[in-house]
């Protein structure tokens, strides 16, 4: 049996996926159920399991946190995700990430908050963009524009 991977004070980086999902000039965005972030708008993502994809990965995370089935077209990004704290000890990582950002689209499913996610909802691109109440993390800001950026490309080429 495959030992547990210690996602808070972990002994090394954990593997993630996350989707910017585009469906007609809008944005999937989930609220997080649990921590890390959690109350937080956020893409909708996880972690990767053993043996899988990290494609294979980003659809699982997705249908399991919004009920949708998505196709990965490319990849957006790859970033850290590194948030330390200070503790008697000096300070620690409390969680590392490395995610795998996919530009995604909806090929199936109904909408709705599962698994992990508190809510899911479609934002348009003055939401992500602004000061809104999403209070989105500077950095999920830049990928979600920059897989909108994508989707716009594509499909003006088409």
């Amino acid at each position: 049996m495959a030992k547990a991977l210690q996602r808070e004070f972990p002994e090394a980086p954990i593997v993630g996926v996350g989707a910017v999902v585009v469906d007609r000039g809008r944005v999937l965005l989930v609220q997080r159920g649990h921590e890390p972030s959690k109350g937080k708008w956020s893409l909708p993502g996880g972690m990767l399991e053993l043996g899988e994809s990290l494609t294979d990965g980003v659809a699982r995370e997705v249908q399991e946190e919004t009920g949708l089935i998505v196709e990965s077209i490319e990849l957006i990004e790859l970033i850290d995700r590194v948030q330390k704290e200070d503790g008697l000890e000096g300070e620690r990582i409390r969680y590392h990430y490395v995610i795998a950002d996919y530009l995604c689209r909806v090929v199936g499913g109904f909408l709705h908050a599962a698994s992990d996610a508190d809510a899911v909802r479609w934002v348009e691109r003055a939401e992500w963009n602004s000061h809104s109440a999403l209070a989105l993390d500077p950095m999920t800001v830049r990928v979600i524009e920059a897989g909108w950026q994508r989707a716009t490309a594509l499909l003006e080429r088409n």
